[in-house]
């Protein structure tokens, strides 16, 4: 049987997949192909593995790739907060133990000079560094928003960052708020916030800046709890809505004229596991790696649903040059990143 005939789609749902965390020495993943239509992947379970007792990870919250090529990934172990890799999964370097709660990670170019910002559940915090950890600046909880009572409401998850050097944080774990900095992190604006209408957020755990249409840039911005992403001005303005029923959003990374997502799936047992999303410039959900074979009726989506027991709290997705997708997991047995292969 050749590779490409050989799609798992729906009707494999649990056949001897059903129970425990994959073994990545399994074989019977080895050369199985999901995902559907025009984006399918080989699985890579080996990609990544380090030494765990050299360079252990917790929890694996999200990775970016630089000018070089370089893969840094986050991670909530204080013995190296941020592990890079090359392309192939080989480890260059690590840094980092100040990042307890190391959740958030943004890549933002800057004249010329790469820059990573980093949030901090546990501190409270968005931190800039240089590529190797080097401090810049520290934006603290914001206290003359007068929205926060104390630090600990203030929970960020989540950063992106304009063309002018605007920053906007997205407090996914506190009040639901967007905050919107400018470039020396002087707050210039909120919204969001928690409510029952369309402008409010309801787990606001990721954010992005949709640049496709570059003349009219917007806000892309993860409503996890009720499983939609929302558009959002640049000024902080509702705009509009994508339902995804099914499927809980961490964070919209837009790669070409497609996004993909990191999606956790929540069964009827209460056991969260997931698959990956990507939609196409016309907010469709082609394909589902992991996931249910995507339906639409009278132009809504049916529910989605794990498919195959591949992924574990799939916490974000890193797509390279090649359009192969790196995928990163929380709570999820201390594993390391999985590579899927587009085929």
């Amino acid at each position: 049987m050749k590779r490409r005939d050989f799609i798992i789609n729906s009707s494999l749902t649990t056949a001897g997949l059903s129970g425990q965390l994959i073994n990545r020495n399994w074989l019977g993943f080895k050369d199985l192909i999901i995902g559907h239509g025009s984006h399918q992947y080989k699985i890579d379970l080996n990609w990544g593995a380090l030494n765990p007792s050299i360079h252990p990870v917790k929890d694996c919250h999200e990775m970016v790739i630089d000018a070089k090529g370089r893969i840094f990934m986050l991670t909530n172990h204080t013995k190296n907060n941020v592990i890079i890799y090359d392309s192939s999964g080989h480890l260059i370097d690590t840094w980092g133990t100040e990042f307890p709660g190391g959740h958030g990670l943004t890549l933002r170019d800057e004249g010329g000079e790469e820059f990573l910002y980093i949030t901090d559940t546990a501190l409270n915090k968005v931190v800039k560094t240089t590529l190797d950890g080097r401090v810049i600046m520290t934006l603290e909880y914001p206290k003359d928003s007068g929205l926060y009572k104390t630090e600990k409401e203030y929970v960020p998850t989540e950063t992106t960052i304009a063309d002018n050097g605007d920053i906007y944080v997205a407090d996914g774990y506190g009040a639901q708020y967007i905050l919107h900095y400018d470039a020396h992190g002087k707050l210039k604006n909120t919204f969001g916030g928690k409510g029952d209408d369309d402008a409010s957020l309801d787990n606001a755990h990721g954010i992005c800046i949709d640049s496709r249409n570059y003349k009219d840039p917007i806000l892309l911005i993860t409503d996890r709890n009720r499983n939609q992403l929302k558009r959002y001005t640049m000024a902080g303005d509702y705009i509009s809505k994508i339902d995804l029923p099914g499927a809980y959003i961490c964070r919209p990374v837009i790669h070409g004229d497609h996004i993909y997502l990191a999606t956790i799936w929540s069964n009827d047992r209460g056991n969260n596991t997931g698959f990956i999303s990507i939609l196409d410039a016309n907010d469709k959900l082609i394909s589902a790696p992991g996931g249910s074979t995507p339906s639409y009726n009278n132009g809504k989506l049916k529910h989605m649903h794990q498919a195959l027991q591949l992924f574990k709290h799939p916490h974000d997705v890193c797509v390279d040059k090649n359009d192969d997708i790196y995928v990163c997991q929380w709570n999820s047995g201390q594993s390391y990143p999985i590579k899927l292969i587009r085929v």
